[in-house]
């Protein structure tokens, strides 16, 4: 029997009861190793955890059935999935088109490792997406897209970057780490590979870091997983386990954090200390109408920008109480920071530099009056 329903997929795919116990939640394999029947005898397909571990394949069929794709692969952070995904499919010589306000872990593993390695990118506005075309060259072989970027909350059109990317042979490539499989589905739009930080909404409670990749064709996924195996940055079973009890009630806790977000984004647009709100909900929003048509809902990540330049938005930070002033995202937890100073830092000077008056909030799923009221004092 197949189900289509996300929530159903959410707690089933991949996770069937024990067939010796009953087990119904998919045990912890904690081990390196495992007993051979006969020399090159692997029982169930399994002999070093690096090359394969249940727990992890649990995860990784549960994250391929969430993004409607053939494959996925689960990492030991948001960071090794994009350093396995470039050294698979660049080489030196070869061009990335990255998002002109990308997250800025993404920005230094290109300015700073891929370039020495001999990889060239350019940042472009992936809103406009004949800029993209226009920056495309022979060499691209990927063009690698945020939507809702982070922190800015700019929004591309995946199936428009999908036509660009293929007709230039290139690979689209989107990280949806802000947006979570809930709320939107790349590969269903085109993309040929979705990028997860699984530390963010996936695994949801700030408990454990990963990272995914998914792909829609199976030759690509069979090239990933043999450079996953041999430069070994996998997630460990208790990772894995951790991250698919999360998965488990996504769907519940997206619809929280919608909610609230937009209750957050009500309060600020009217505070008078506030100068810009970003949020893809709002239909002043230069992105709304591509996000109505390719999202569920506008997520539960909200940044904005505040009269008295940087030492204002430094002190809201501070003054914070319910919002945690943390870095990461997308757990049950609200979190507030600066991004010039803290996730963006290593974008200062570079044309990713983000405002310093900006504040990013990651909203959380507790009580939205008590977030309000937080906010509003922060602000004041």
């Amino acid at each position: 029997m197949t189900f289509d329903g996300f929530e159903t997929l959410a707690i089933h795919a991949g996770q069937e009861a024990d067939a010796e116990t009953g087990a119904v939640v998919v045990p912890i394999y904690q081990t390196s190793t495992y007993a051979q029947d006969g020399v090159g005898g692997l029982r169930g397909g399994y002999e070093y955890s690096r090359t394969a571990n249940p727990t992890r394949g649990a995860l990784e069929e549960c994250l391929a059935a969430l993004e409607s794709g053939i494959r996925g692969l689960a990492f030991a952070s948001g960071m090794a999935a994009e350093d396995t995904l470039l050294r698979t499919v660049a080489k030196p010589g070869d061009h990335v088109i990255i998002p002109s306000d990308a997250y800025g872990g993404t920005f230094r593993l290109f300015s700073t490792v891929l370039e020495r390695w001999g990889v060239e990118w350019e940042a472009v506005p992936q809103s406009d997406t004949e800029a993209v075309r226009r920056a495309m060259r022979p060499e691209t072989v990927a063009v690698w897209a945020e939507t809702p970027t982070n922190p800015l909350l700019t929004i591309s059109d995946i199936e428009a970057l999908a036509g660009v990317a293929r007709d230039g042979g290139a690979l689209l490539v989107v990280d949806n780490t802000f947006a979570s499989p809930y709320l939107q589905r790349p590969l269903t739009l085109g993309a040929d590979v979705v990028v997860h930080s699984t530390t963010k909404y996936l695994g949801g409670h700030s408990d454990v870091v990963g990272g995914a990749l998914v792909v829609s064709d199976a030759d690509l996924g069979h090239r990933l997983a043999f450079h996953q195996n041999t430069m070994g940055a996998i997630a460990g079973p208790f990772d894995a386990w951790l991250t698919l009890r999360g998965i488990k009630t996504l769907g519940v806790r997206m619809d929280r954090h919608c909610a609230n977000a937009e209750r957050v984004v009500e309060a600020l647009g009217r505070h008078p200390a506030v100068a810009e709100v970003y949020y893809p909900g709002l239909p002043e929003h230069s992105g709304h109408t591509v996000a109505e048509r390719q999202m569920r809902a506008f997520g539960g990540m909200v940044s904005f920008r505040v009269h008295g330049g940087e030492d204002a938005a430094l002190k809201v930070c501070e003054r914070a109480r319910v919002f945690t002033l943390g870095e990461s995202l997308g757990g049950i937890e609200s979190l507030i920071e600066h991004p010039g100073r803290m996730t963006h830092a290593s974008a200062a000077g570079s044309p990713l530099e983000v405002p310093a008056d900006l504040v990013r909030l990651s909203v959380g799923i507790e009580s939205a009056d008590d977030l309000v009221a937080d906010l509003t004092s922060a602000l004041e």
